[in-house]
């Protein structure tokens, strides 16, 4: 490729048409601006999490359970936005720990039931106070009217049918 053409293919990258919905660069890209957002978010967390032995999806995993049990697999995997293959992954490890209990549907033995057990209640109530405390500092940061009203929005752009 010659170096005329180069240049032509690198002006008509850098400058999009005015009506493009496409963001100019990437500090307005949504999808990046999710993942730095989430990073600065999860950044606190992880040393945290860490200290407990715990992964991010192990957590989640471990927080919805601790909201509701039983759930069956794909529930679970929904709510913990967690892939199904690293679903059954987390569940033995998870329940290696005895964090979680898995047993049958009495109404369908194919079904697979998972919940808290007593351990996993007992990590959530003492990982509690220091999650709590993270997320104090998050809010006196940013301020918590303006976390309710993001949350609150990103639920509604997560509602969105693709």
């Amino acid at each position: 490729m010659n170096s005329s053409h180069m240049n032509e293919l690198e002006s008509s990258e850098a400058t999009l048409p005015e009506d493009s919905l496409l963001p100019p660069n990437t500090k307005r890209a949504l999808p990046i601006a999710l993942l730095r957002s989430r990073e600065a978010v999860m950044v606190r967390f992880r040393p945290l999490l860490a200290a407990h032995g715990v992964t991010e999806q192990q957590w989640r995993v471990i927080r919805v359970l601790g909201e509701e049990s039983p759930l069956d697999a794909s529930e679970l995997a929904e709510r913990a936005c967690v892939l199904a293959p690293s679903l059954t992954r987390i569940i033995k490890a998870l329940e290696d720990r005895k964090l979680i209990r898995r047993q049958k549907d009495e109404e369908d033995g194919r079904r697979v039931l998972l919940s808290i057990a007593r351990a996993g209640l007992d990590l959530l109530h003492e990982v509690t106070p220091e999650s709590r405390a993270i997320y104090s500092e998050l809010e006196a940061q940013y301020g918590r009217e303006r976390i309710e009203l993001l949350i609150d929005m990103l639920n509604d752009l997560a509602a969105l049918k693709p």
